[in-house]
């Protein structure tokens, strides 16, 4: 698979099988993502990868508190700035909209939204997961690195035939996760990285982009 193949075929997959990864292959893949781009080769991605039983009982503990309607914990990060202006207000409204459509969860439809997004603490039944950590110190340029680095473990991932989710969610409750994966206090969890074989029968659908000229300025 070539790297525009990898890019193109990358998605946000909401429905994996528990057939198991090989964890050969997730290390191999974290090795060479440690080739992603770093300023003054820093490298301040912390990640943790989470399999078997220690992976269920965070799920069980993160899902319970979802459930239960539990909102968090004190956000360590700003995931959004609180007034969205346009265009991207409008770009998050469509791709949560095309979202709940290809699940056949209707507007009014409450209950089955929040069901589905109780689904994020299950990791979409994912049998791996990576939790991306920072430095508390770091900051706006090095959490751009980070963000460079998850992007290429994504890539890596495609070309190893396998899909991936990335959650911001999971810093929701980011004392769980601590809770179980037992953290330095020094690091901030960023997200989740659910991780396996898509499953076929789950709907499969892509959030559109933005067309090139409202994105890209090009000057002669």
């Amino acid at each position: 698979m070539d790297v525009y193949e990898a890019v193109e075929t990358r998605r946000a997959v909401r429905g994996f099988t528990d057939q198991p990864v090989p964890r050969e292959v997730l290390e191999r893949v974290l090795a060479a993502a440690s080739r992603a781009p770093s300023g003054a080769n820093l490298q301040p991605w912390h990640t943790y990868l989470v399999t078997g039983e220690r992976l269920e009982r965070l799920k069980r503990l993160a899902v319970a508190r979802a459930s239960s309607g539990d909102q968090g914990d004190d956000p360590e990060f700003e995931m959004y700035p609180p007034e969205l202006k346009s265009p991207y207000q409008e770009r998050r409204r469509e791709a949560a909209e095309q979202r709940y459509r290809a699940f056949g969860i209707p507007r009014e439809d409450r209950d089955a939204r929040q069901r589905a997004v109780v689904r994020n603490w299950d990791c979409f039944g994912a049998p791996t997961a990576l939790f991306s950590y920072i430095d508390r110190s770091m900051g706006p340029a090095q959490w751009a690195d980070l963000g460079m680095y998850l992007q290429t473990v994504m890539l890596l991932l495609r070309a190893e035939g396998l899909h991936s989710c990335p959650q911001m969610a999971w810093s929701v409750y980011h004392r769980t996760v601590a809770d179980v994966l037992s953290p330095p206090a020094s690091l901030v969890l960023f997200c989740g990285l659910s991780v396996g074989h898509p499953d076929p029968a789950a709907p499969r659908y892509r959030v559109g982009r933005a067309p090139l000229d409202q994105t890209v300025t090009i000057l002669d």
